[in-house]
């Protein structure tokens, strides 16, 4: 009885928001509204993880501001050092919004998980196409917020110019590069969704490859050889090299362009790709009953 109650429940939510919006972009913004109650459910987790993503992203930035005591004979003027600095905040900045966005979505189908509420999420009259983009579209909007504080808490730190920064050229690439994220994170969602206990802890094995290859804290010339082509097909790669260029060289959208396409291809691949995996992981879920509560 109580499982029929929260069924109907569910289905009446979505068809109601889908009538007031319209169509699927309506159901869409239903899963977007249900992970904004989802956060401010769990409002003091986001304070413990803006804090560690903060404390995090100086630790690492301080590295760049005493490279010169570091090394006693190691020469480096002020703007060498601005630079410095200014590229680990941008990797650390870019580390933590692909941190969250992989965190949104996995925990959606861990949480669900422990609400009992997944079965009734999957047979909602829902496209899977619509579920995985709403869900993913919040995990954008949440992590470029969250990146947004961190940025600002980090800058009260440093005194660094950014007049000459190109932002528009900064947008595009945070959108482009976006769309693959959210393929990836789709790939990633199906962990959780096949292995009820360790699943959401396995999408680390994913992040921990792409903050090893993508250049975060370091160009990617550094890697060993064979390693080398990995980083290229990791979409951070791009994003963290154009926003480089944009915000520490300033050059405008013509010289991006070389970021951009690759991040084009990444997000035609990703995309379809993540939904395909899920939709398969999905299936045989429902097949061996591996959506059962736990937690």
């Amino acid at each position: 009885m109580i499982d029929a109650i929260r069924y109907r429940g569910l289905t009446s939510w979505l068809r109601e928001t889908a009538r007031t919006v319209g169509g699927e972009s309506g159901k869409g913004l239903a899963f977007i509204e249900r992970n904004w109650y989802l956060t401010k459910r769990y409002a003091w987790w986001e304070l413990v993880w803006i804090t560690y993503n903060v404390v995090n992203a100086l630790s690492v930035t301080f590295i760049a501001a005493a490279a010169q005591k570091i090394t006693p004979g190691l020469h480096i003027t002020q703007a060498q050092l601005n630079q410095m600095i200014m590229y680990l905040i941008i990797g650390t900045a870019i580390w933590s919004f692909v941190s969250v966005v992989f965190d949104n979505v996995t925990e959606t189908v861990t949480i669900e998980r422990w609400e009992g509420t997944i079965e009734y999420t999957f047979m909602a009259p829902v496209s899977r196409l619509t579920h995985m983009l709403g869900t993913c579209t919040f995990a954008i909007v949440h992590g470029l917020l969250l990146t947004v504080v961190q940025l600002v808490v980090v800058s009260l730190f440093f005194h660094l110019d950014i007049s000459n920064v190109n932002w528009g050229a900064c947008a595009v690439i945070m959108l482009v590069g976006s769309i693959s994220f959210i393929g990836l994170g789709t790939m990633g969602a199906v962990l959780p969704l096949l292995y009820t206990e360790r699943g959401a802890q396995m999408t680390y094995i994913i992040r921990a490859i792409m903050l090893l290859v993508s250049g975060v804290y370091y160009p990617i010339t550094v890697l060993p050889n064979w390693l080398q082509p990995l980083s290229r097909i990791s979409p951070a790669t791009y994003v963290l090299e154009g926003l480089r260029t944009a915000i520490i060289h300033t050059k405008g959208a013509p010289p991006l362009w070389s970021d951009i396409w690759p991040l084009l291809i990444c997000g035609v691949v990703s995309l379809p790709l993540g939904q395909a995996i899920f939709h398969a992981g999905e299936r045989y879920a429902k097949r061996t009953g591996r959506l059962k509560r736990n937690g």
